[in-house]
C-alpha cells in the first residue's frame, strides 16, 4: 500500500479532479426542463452546510434556498423541482462510482499487504512456503451473493455503468459525454418490484462477466506461485454460493417453482459460458483426433442451452475433456496444454451449478409445517408430546407426506420444494444445491425439524445428501448454541448423518440480526465466543466444524474492514474455510470490476491463510483481555437495551425515519419485516432496513452506540490504559473499534439537530447525540488517532466526498419527512419524495452505515 499523503493526493488527482471535471458535463444533460439544476445544487449544499451546524432545520433551509435562488412561489413548483434534483443527484452518484471504480487498480498495487504475491514472498523469506501450500491445499473461500439488495439498479443502468467506467478509463470525454446523455434519459426507478428470479438475474450478470474471470485467474496465480506442473493444487480455492431463488425467510415470493427455475438459469447460465470458452480453445487446438471431439462436446452444450430438460451430465463433460487431454499429451506433444487444462479447470470449479444454491427458511415456519404434517397423519400434537417422542416421530416417520393432502400454500410448497431439491441435485450436481439453512435456530428441533422434512418426503437416510445448518442470530440463539450442538453430536440418527457428510458441521452466525438484538460490541463478540466454544466441542466430538457468517456491507451489520477481522481471527477458533456473505451495494463496490473482484477475493482468501501460517500475538487474546471485552460487551449492551426499552424508540424510527418507506421502494423482492401486515413488532424487523433506517438518519446508531459508555465506565475505574493496550495489541478488538468509527464518520447529527426541540422526541434524540459525542470522543482517544478513519485515507477519502453528494438529497428528505409528519395536505407526494431520496442515498452509500 502507497503511504497515507501519497494515496490521499493520488485520490484527489485520479478521483476527485475527474470527478469534478465529468460533473460539467452534466449540465448539458437532456432533462426536461432541467437546464439550470447543476447550477442549483451547488447552493443547495452551500445553505445545508453552512445552515445545519447552526442549527438551522431542513425546513428553513429548503424554504431559504427557493426564496434566494429561484422564483418559484407555488408548492407544486418547488416539489417539481426538488424531485428533478434527485435525479440530477442520483446520476452524479452513478459517475462518481464509474469513476472510483476505474481508479481502483491505480490505487491498489498487485503485491500490496494481503496479496498472494506478497504471502509467497514472506513464507519464502521466514522459510513457510510448505506450510502455506499445505494450508491451501486444506483451505477454503466461500462467497455467497444473497437476496438482499440494499442496492439494486435496473439492468439497463447497469450496462451504462459499466460502459461509462470503460469510457473513463479511456479518459474518452466524448464517450462519457454520451453515455451521460443516455444516463440522462434511462429511469433509474424500477416500475415493479423485482421478483426473486430477477435478482438471480442480476447477480448472475457478474457471475457470468467477472466471477468466472477472476476465480480462474486467482486458481492460476496460486498455481503458479506456490505449486508446479507435475504437482498441481487440485482443490478449489474460491467457492460461490447463491441465495436468490433459494432464501424463503420472510419472502413469500421463494416458490418451489422459482427455485426450480433458478436452477435451471445458473445451470444453463454456466453452459453459454462454457460455450463460449470452448470456443477460445477451440481456435488453439485444432489437431488431428482433438478437433473433432472439441467439436462434439461444444454441440452438445449448445444443445443444452436450450433444453430446460436437457440430458448433459458433468461427469460426461469431465470424461471427454480427459479423454481429449490424454490426447493432446500422447499423439501432440502437449502443445497449448495449458489452454485446455485451464478450461477444465473452470469445470471442475463451477461444475453445471455455476453457484451453489442455498435453500433457507425461518425455523417458526419449519414449525408450523412439520407441526401440521405430524397432525395430519399420525393425528399426534407434537406440542403435547415428550422430547423423546418427538425425535422418534421426526427421524423414524410411518407416513410420507403428498402436497396435495394439505390446502394452506406454505405447506404445500415446503413439501413440494423438498421433493425437487432431489432433482435440481441429479441436474445441477450435487454441489448445485446441498445446503439447507435454518433462520432463527435456538433448539435442536429447529434441526431435527429439517431433516424430518427430507424423511417425511421419501428421503432414505443415505440420500439426504444436505447439510444442514442453524443460523444462530439472536442473542438467545448464541448464548444456547452450545446446548444445541452438544445434544445433536450425541444424538445416534445426527451423528449417522453427519458420518455421511464426512463429520462436517456446518453452522451459520448472523452478525446482521446479532447487532439490531445485542448492540455492536456485545453482538461482535457473542459471536466472536461462539466460534470458540463450538470449536472446542465440535473438536471433542471429532466433527469438522464450519462456520459461515451472515455479514452485510456497513459494520453494523458485520461488514466494514472484513479482511481484517478474519486475519485477526486467532486458534482458538476452527479455521477451515471462511465463509460470508455478500450482497447488496457490497457485490458492485467490492465485487462488481475484474480489479476489485481480483482484489477482494484474494484479500478475503489470504485472511485465512494469514491467521493460520502467520498468526502474531495480536491475534490470541489474553484471559485479561478476555475479562476486559466482556466488562465492555456487558456495559454496551446494557446501554442499548436501555435504548430498546425507551417507550420513544419504535415510535422514533416509524415517524421520523424512512423505515415505513423501505418496503414501499422496487430495490428488493422480500417485504421489510417477518409477520405480514401485522403491527411492528421488533423481533419482526429486518436488518436491513433498521440499520438502513439509521443511516438515512445519519445517526447509524447499530454501529457504535454503547461503545462510548462501555469506555467511558471502565475509565471512571482507572482501566482506561488497558483498554489502549487493547486496541493495541487485539486484532480483533482493533477491528471492531476501526469499523466503528467507520460508522461514526458516516454521522451527521447536524442534519437532525431539529428534533431536539420536538416534545415527543426531543429527549430520545439528545440521548442518540449524546452516545455518539462520547463515542466519537473515546474511540479517538483509546486509539491515538487525531480523526475518525485515520489510517484509511482511500475509504475516508471515498466517504468525505460521497456525503458532500448526497447533502442536498438528505435535506429534502428530511424536509419531505418533515412535512409528512406534520399532516400535509400533499402527503402521498412527500412521501413519494421520500422514497425518491432514500434510494438515491442507498446507491451513494455503498457501505451504507
Amino acid at each position: 500500500m502507497l503511504n497515507k499523503n501519497l494515496l490521499e493526493l493520488k485520490f484527489h488527482q485520479i478521483v476527485e479532479n475527474k470527478f469534478q471535471i465529468y460533473n460539467s458535463l452534466f449540465m448539458s444533460l437532456p432533462y426536461e426542463k432541467m437546464l439550470n439544476i447543476g447550477s442549483l445544487i451547488p447552493f443547495l449544499y452551500d445553505e445545508s452546510q453552512k445552515g445545519l451546524p447552526e442549527g438551522k432545520s431542513p425546513t428553513e433551509i429548503i424554504t431559504n434556498f427557493f426564496e434566494k435562488y429561484t422564483d418559484l412561489k407555488t408548492e407544486k413548483e418547488q416539489i417539481d423541482l426538488m424531485f428533478r434534483m434527485i435525479q440530477y443527484i442520483e446520476r452524479q452518484v452513478v459517475l462518481f462510482d464509474s469513476i472510483e471504480d476505474a481508479a481502483f487498480p491505480s490505487l491498489h498495487s498487485e503485491n500490496e499487504k494481503g496479496s498472494l504475491e506478497s504471502i509467497y514472498h514472506i513464507a519464502q523469506s521466514q522459510g513457510k512456503l510448505k506450510q502455506v501450500r499445505e494450508r491451501i491445499e486444506d483451505f477454503t473461500t466461500r462467497v455467497v451473493f444473497t437476496a438482499h439488495p440494499t442496492q439494486f439498479y435496473p439492468t439497463n443502468v447497469q450496462q451504462i455503468i459499466q460502459d461509462l467506467r470503460d469510457a473513463i478509463q479511456q479518459d474518452s470525454v466524448s464517450k462519457i459525454d454520451m453515455l451521460l446523455q443516455q444516463l440522462g434519459k434511462t429511469p433509474f426507478i424500477n416500475e415493479e418490484k423485482p421478483t426473486p428470479y430477477d435478482e438471480a438475474v442480476s447477480i448472475i450478470y457478474y457471475l457470468q462477466n467477472v466471477y468466472y474471470q477472476t476465480i480462474g485467474r486467482l486458481y492460476n496465480e496460486v498455481n503458479q506461485l506456490f505449486f508446479t506442473e507435475k504437482h498441481p493444487l487440485k482443490s478449489p480455492i474460491i467457492q460461490l454460493g447463491f441465495w436468490p431463488g433459494g432464501d424463503r425467510d420472510g419472502n413469500p415470493f421463494v416458490t418451489a417453482e422459482i427455485t426450480w427455475k433458478v436452477a435451471s438459469l445458473l445451470r444453463t447460465s454456466i453452459l453459454k459460458v462454457y460455450y463460449k470458452h470452448l470456443k477460445i480453445v477451440q481456435r488453439r487446438l485444432t489437431f488431428k483426433h482433438v478437433s473433432q471431439p472439441l467439436k462434439e462436446l461444444n454441440d452438445l452444450i449448445y444443445k443444452n442451452m436450450f433444453d430446460e430438460n436437457g440430458t448433459i451430465y458433468l461427469d460426461d463433460i469431465k470424461s471427454r475433456l480427459q479423454r481429449i487431454r490424454t490426447i493432446l499429451i500422447e499423439e501432440h506433444n502437449s502443445t497449448f496444454l495449458n489452454i485446455l487444462d485451464d478450461f477444465i479447470m473452470r469445470v471442475e470449479i463451477f461444475g453445471l451449478h455455476f453457484a451453489s444454491l442455498d435453500i433457507r427458511q425461518d425455523s417458526r415456519i419449519h414449525q408450523k409445517v412439520i407441526n401440521q404434517i405430524v397432525e395430519k397423519y399420525t393425528g399426534i400434537n407434537l406440542d403435547n408430546a415428550t422430547e423423546d417422542e418427538k425425535i422418534e416421530i421426526l427421524t423414524n416417520p410411518s407416513f410420507v407426506a403428498n402436497p396435495a393432502d394439505f390446502e394452506e400454500e406454505i405447506v404445500v410448497d415446503t413439501i413440494k420444494n423438498v421433493y425437487q431439491l432431489k432433482d435440481i441435485q441429479k441436474r445441477n450436481g450435487e454441489t448445485g444445491v446441498n445446503r439447507y439453512i435454518i433462520s432463527n435456530s435456538e433448539t435442536i428441533f429447529d434441526v431435527l425439524n429439517v431433516y424430518a422434512l427430507f424423511k417425511f418426503c421419501g428421503y432414505k437416510d443415505e440420500d439426504i445428501k444436505f447439510d444442514i445448518m442453524p443460523l444462530f442470530e439472536t442473542i438467545h440463539g448464541l448464548d444456547g448454541a452450545e446446548t444445541t450442538m452438544n445434544k445433536l453430536y450425541n444424538l445416534p440418527v445426527y451423528q449417522a448423518h453427519l458420518e455421511r457428510r464426512n463429520k462436517k458441521q456446518s453452522i451459520m452466525l448472523g452478525f446482521s440480526d446479532g447487532t439490531k438484538d445485542g448492540g455492536y460490541i456485545k453482538a461482535n463478540w457473542e459471536i466472536y465466543r461462539t466460534k470458540e466454544i463450538l470449536s472446542s466441542i465440535s473438536e471433542k466430538n471429532q466433527i469438522e466444524v464450519i462456520f459461515f457468517d451472515g455479514r452485510g456491507g456497513p459494520p453494523a451489520r458485520g461488514g466494514g474492514k472484513t479482511h481484517e477481522f478474519y486475519a485477526s481471527q486467532g486458534k482458538t477458533i476452527a479455521n477451515h474455510e471462511i465463509q460470508i456473505t455478500i450482497q447488496g451495494q457490497t457485490i458492485t463496490s467490492n465485487y462488481g470490476t475484474l480489479p476489485q473482484a481480483k482484489y477482494n477475493f484474494e484479500q478475503l482468501y489470504t485472511a485465512g491463510i494469514i491467521s493460520d501460517v502467520f498468526s502474531s500475538n495480536t491475534s490470541q487474546i489474553s484471559p485479561d483481555e478476555r475479562v476486559l471485552i466482556d466488562k465492555l460487551a456487558t456495559i454496551s449492551y446494557q446501554k442499548y437495551e436501555d435504548l430498546k426499552a425507551h417507550p420513544a424508540f419504535l415510535p422514533y424510527l416509524e415517524n421520523m425515519s424512512t423505515l415505513n418507506y423501505y418496503g414501499k421502494t422496487n430495490i428488493g423482492s422480500r417485504p421489510s419485516k417477518r409477520g405480514g401486515d401485522k403491527k411492528l413488532a421488533f423481533e419482526d424487523l429486518r436488518a436491513i432496513p433498521f440499520v438502513g433506517s439509521w443511516s438515512q438518519l445519519k445517526q447509524n446508531i447499530p454501529g457504535y452506540f454503547g461503545v462510548g459508555t462501555a469506555i467511558n465506565e471502565l475509565k471512571k475505574q482507572g482501566h482506561l490504559d488497558e483498554v489502549k493496550d487493547l486496541f493495541k495489541n487485539s486484532g480483533f478488538f482493533k477491528t471492531l473499534i476501526q469499523n466503528s468509527m467507520m460508522s461514526m464518520e458516516k454521522t451527521y447529527f447536524p442534519l437532525t439537530s431539529y428534533m431536539k426541540d420536538d416534545a415527543e422526541y426531543g429527549e430520545f434524540w439528545t440521548i442518540l447525540f449524546d452516545e455518539y459525542n462520547l463515542s466519537k470522543e473515546l474511540c479517538l482517544e483509546i486509539s491515538g488517532y487525531s480523526s475518525l478513519m485515520q489510517d484509511e485515507p482511500l475509504n475516508k477519502s471515498s466517504v468525505q466526498l460521497r456525503e458532500k453528494i448526497v447533502l442536498p438529497l438528505l435535506t429534502i428528505q428530511q424536509f419531505a419527512l418533515n412535512k409528512i409528519h406534520h399532516d400535509s395536505p400533499l402527503k402521498e407526494t412527500y412521501e413519494q419524495m421520500v422514497m425518491r431520496s432514500l434510494f438515491g442515498n442507498i446507491n451513494a452509500s455503498r457501505n451504507s452505515a
